[in-house]
């Protein structure tokens, strides 16, 4: 989808191949330090304590009914994408569809390295199933729904606790949130141009129940037969996991958001680009998220 960019040539500094040269070195310096500090964060990540998980969590998958030791497929560890589908959703958020689209390819990758992948959502699976066959998407994809597997992991949010607070994303506590049908209720609050009521629109949902999904990822290892929780991540914590925004990042005009929300579910761009490749996002819909939930 072509669209205005908010920066123009004209607006950036031309230099000599010597001045982008020096530039460039100095920048490469600052990449390199990046990346030996992301080394250590994997090593600190790796190195936290495993919780064990007693709870006999029942998930649906296209092989029958699973528990989560089963979803490791005969491999050792389990790396789950917590997609937002509600059981209310009409279809997936935009913004984890943008994320899936990266999936097909890696799967093979993992299990081949003894870590199973899945998505994970609460909408029932005949729903999940008809929204994979939708995109061409061939990843596993398992429904939670019925289980507190979303709500344990802090993906997921009670009626009950949008209305008196308590629930927790990012690891933080959230304040109760207003009225779905007071004047200042989420549906008014976030207003038409709010990324929440946009993206609530286009999962067929208002905003109080799209809000009650959340995006993340969990990280699980099966040992001796017990299964162990060992990590998790959300909200721009998932910004390295998303293959589209670390291209986006190395463009000359960035991520280019200022103008809000673009991006839509592949098949609904009205101009695609040639072959498999068509333009996709996802980040601004979580820190739109994050914003709603009174984050920074």
């Amino acid at each position: 989808m072509k669209r205005e960019v908010t920066q123009t040539a004209t607006d950036h500094k031309i230099g000599t191949r010597e001045e982008w040269l020096k530039a460039r070195l100095e920048l490469l310096r600052e990449e390199k330090a990046l990346t030996r500090r992301g080394d250590e964060l994997a090593r600190q990540r790796q190195a936290l304590p495993w919780v064990r998980v007693d709870k006999d969590y029942r998930f649906d998958t296209d092989a029958g009914s699973a528990t989560l030791a089963e979803l490791f497929r005969g491999r050792s560890q389990l790396l789950v994408y917590h997609f937002m589908f509600g059981p209310d959703y009409a279809a997936g958020c935009p913004s984890c569809s943008a994320i899936a689209d990266g999936f097909n390819g890696i799967v093979a990758h993992l299990e081949n390295h003894d870590v199973a992948f899945t998505a994970v959502s609460r909408a029932p699976l005949a729903k999940l199933q008809a929204y994979k066959r939708r995109l061409g998407w061939v990843f596993p994809w398992a429904s939670s729904f019925g289980s507190d597997f979303n709500l344990d992991f802090a993906v997921g949010v009670t009626e009950e606790q949008q209305r008196e607070g308590g629930a927790e994303y990012n690891y933080r506590r959230e304040a109760a949130a207003p009225d779905p049908q007071a004047p200042a209720g989420p549906s008014t609050q976030f207003g038409g141009e709010h990324p929440v009521s946009q993206f609530a629109g286009m999962c067929g949902t208002d905003p109080a129940t799209y809000i009650r999904e959340r995006p993340g990822m969990s990280a699980f290892v099966l040992e001796n037969g017990v299964v162990y929780h060992s990590y998790s991540t959300y909200a721009r914590g998932l910004d390295g996991l998303w293959g589209m925004y670390q291209w986006l990042d190395r463009a000359p005009l960035g991520r280019n958001e200022a103008a809000g929300v673009w991006w839509r579910r592949h098949d609904e761009y009205r101009e695609a680009h040639a072959g498999c490749c068509r333009d996709q996002g996802a980040a601004g819909g979580i820190r739109g998220l994050e914003g709603a939930a009174g984050k920074p």
